[in-house]
């Protein structure tokens, strides 16, 4: 998974970390060990290093049980959770779909800052009221301050932050329109990256100061982000309107279940189809299933003539058909989730109407394919 490392499942969702991750936790383990034996020179040995280790793996718990919350009130949507990974700059809870309202998606929003609000008054109700004193309560102090800090952080109102989504949530309750509050939140979140790189990039040419170095680090993150959630909402809209029926490649790929596999060979040759794989329909229209041209070499070709295409195709697993009046922006997200590059279009009848191919929405978003919004 993009060479990311899984250590294991929480709750039954995958739990991966970024090789980034290892960079930050030796830098918070040495910094922060390196602060506590100066604040404290009583720490002999590598006692320091080991309270920083600590640390660091708590700032990490805390990034993800921020991301915990995300997934909780996801799974209680009825929205698959993939994966929970750790990487540079936090946490990513990637979900299988988006929330079905502005409210559901709202509260899936605010349940991570929500989470780490929390904790952060939690772990300071508790320096307030224990003995705990020394290394370990400027431990606890600071596990509060990163998590009071990781919610305010990702209040801030732009894409791909939490408080990016909140506003996606908000401008799609106002519209209507789930694709026009992604655009705009994403408007939010490059702004925002920019002024970040600005502001990391200004003392740096003129002052010569590194001391809002990590500005640039996160405006370039936002950037990047926040372009690509927007290339997602433009495409996203275009499809709006646009069914399966209406990106099925004309003249398809499809065989009848009762010819011969001579004449199916035949029928391939004489028309010089560049397909390797056939949809099988009965002869109402029905699709009963798949041929591929491989699956000739299965028989001599003395039995061609004898024998059916129904003999040898290959059954179609229903969840890989789809329904012609399915949106289209949908049928978009299943062939990313399952890794497909066609799928077969039916009716509810169960009456197939034909093929569907990623290069077939490819060329309707160009303009290149003739249809009009059902």
């Amino acid at each position: 998974m993009n060479g990311t490392l899984r250590v294991g499942n929480l709750f039954g969702i995958p739990f991966y970390l970024h090789p980034s991750w290892f960079i930050v936790l030796a830098l918070v383990t040495w910094s922060y060990g390196s602060g506590l034996a100066a604040q404290f020179p009583s720490l002999g040995g590598l006692l320091p290093l080991g309270l920083g280790l600590v640390t660091a793996l708590l700032l990490f718990a805390s990034v993800l049980a921020h991301e915990l919350g995300h997934s909780f009130v996801a799974l209680r949507q009825g929205i698959g959770v993939k994966s929970i990974t750790l990487f540079l700059f936090g946490g990513l809870a990637q979900l299988e779909k988006e929330s079905e309202t502005p409210a559901e998606a709202f509260w899936v929003a605010v349940a991570g800052p929500a989470v780490s609000l929390i904790i952060s008054g939690l772990l300071t109700a508790i320096a307030l009221v224990s003995p705990v004193s020394g290394p370990l309560a400027a431990i606890l102090g600071l596990v509060a301050s990163i998590n009071l800090a990781l919610a305010l952080f990702n209040l801030i109102p732009g894409l791909p932050l939490d408080g990016g989504n909140i506003l996606k949530a908000l401008v799609w309750k106002l519209t209507g329109n789930p694709y026009k509050g992604v655009a705009f939140a994403s408007r939010a979140g490059q702004v925002l990256g920019w002024a970040a790189i600005a502001s990391g990039l200004i003392p740096l040419l003129i002052f010569g100061s590194t001391a809002n170095f990590w500005n640039l680090l996160i405006g370039w993150f936002l950037l990047q982000n926040a372009g690509r959630t927007a290339q997602y909402a433009t495409v996203q809209s275009k499809l709006s309107g646009f069914t399966a029926a209406d990106a099925v490649t004309p003249n398809g790929p499809v065989v009848q279940a009762d010819w011969t596999l001579r004449e199916f060979a035949d029928w391939s040759l004489f028309h010089q189809m560049a397909w390797q794989r056939f949809l099988v329909t009965d002869t109402t229209g029905q699709l009963m299933g798949a041929i591929a041209l491989a699956d000739l070499q299965q028989l001599p070709v003395e039995r061609w003539a004898t024998t059916q295409v129904w003999n040898v195709m290959q059954p179609i697993n229903p969840e890989t058909t789809i329904q012609a009046d399915q949106p289209l922006s949908d049928v978009v997200n299943l062939l990313e989730q399952q890794q497909l590059t066609a799928l077969p279009v039916v009716r509810t009848n169960g009456i197939l109407v034909g093929l569907l191919e990623k290069t077939a929405i490819l060329r309707l978003l160009q303009g290149n394919l003739q249809a009009t919004p059902a």
